[in-house]
């Protein structure tokens, strides 16, 4: 005759069964993340060519990071063009220098696993630009005193041409930006010889997203992880305002202690 179950025997069979989910779930999880993190690689990777294509057709000049232009004349307004994104007089978003590269898609400047919201009504998030020392940095427009504008890359702050770069496998051009206020399009050294503003440097870091990893397309076109998020020098006198409060360490952090990172030559 058949026997039935006994209480304890379900209970130990449960107890088995939760055993195996709560094995399973962990590794579940940890595959998925690692496919997102494949993902954001191809990104970069897919980033970084439309930025050597750029560089190649624009006499060696590597995108701005952000310049401000004309929009059909000075008092009409001014469009800021963004590496990835550019905003126009109108308030409205559309693909930036590196997206026309890529034709237009900007799927590639979506982190796969930034969830944060994109900003200001832009179109895509998760991702920044060696805006120290390779992408032009411009300021706004101001008046020349002859009636016209001082603008665009003739008011920047110019970066580093391919032709100087002799660090390129070891220099970050793009990776998945982030700061405690989400995301950012700005990555900065943590020298602070270019900026002289702490606050800035600090507010430009790389987020360690990918399973307490950050992604990176370096110089040379190849892509990596990094694992280990780093202070950066100027981490006693940043403070734990700047280093914990703004930057928000070590969920975001520089890739290097020093500029040996970010700056090519």
């Amino acid at each position: 005759m058949a026997r039935g179950l006994t209480l304890v025997e379900v209970l130990v069979v449960i107890g088995i069964m939760a055993t195996l989910v709560g094995l399973l779930v962990p590794a579940v999880s940890t595959v998925r993340e690692s496919s997102k993190s494949i993902d954001c690689l191809t990104h970069l990777r897919a980033m970084g060519s439309a930025a050597a294509h750029y560089a190649a057709t624009h006499r060696d000049w590597y995108p701005a990071a952000t310049v401000w232009l004309p929009e059909g004349g000075a008092v009409a307004g001014w469009r800021q063009v963004h590496w990835d994104q550019e905003r126009h007089a109108d308030g409205s978003w559309h693909a930036g220098p590196v997206a026309r590269f890529l034709d237009g898609e900007l799927r590639a400047f979506q982190c796969p696993c930034c969830f944060d919201s994109p900003p200001q009504g832009e179109l895509a998030t998760g991702y920044n630009y060696n805006t120290s020392f390779v992408g032009t940095e411009g300021t706004m427009p101001t008046p020349d005193g002859a009636g016209g504008w001082i603008a665009g890359w003739n008011a920047a702050r110019l970066g580093v041409r391919p032709a100087q770069a002799r660090r390129t496998e070891s220099c970050a051009l793009f990776g998945d930006g982030g700061w405690s206020g989400g995301t950012n399009r700005f990555m900065r050294a943590p020298g602070n010889a270019v900026e002289g503003d702490l606050s800035m440097v600090y507010a430009g870091t790389q987020s360690f997203r990918h399973l307490r990893a950050t992604n990176v397309c370096w110089l040379d076109g190849h892509v990596s992880s990094v694992d280990r998020a780093c202070r950066g020098v100027h981490a006693e006198a940043a403070g734990p305002a700047l280093l914990d409060g703004l930057a928000r360490f070590p969920v975001n952090g520089f890739l290097s202690d020093d500029d040996q990172s970010y700056d090519p030559r």
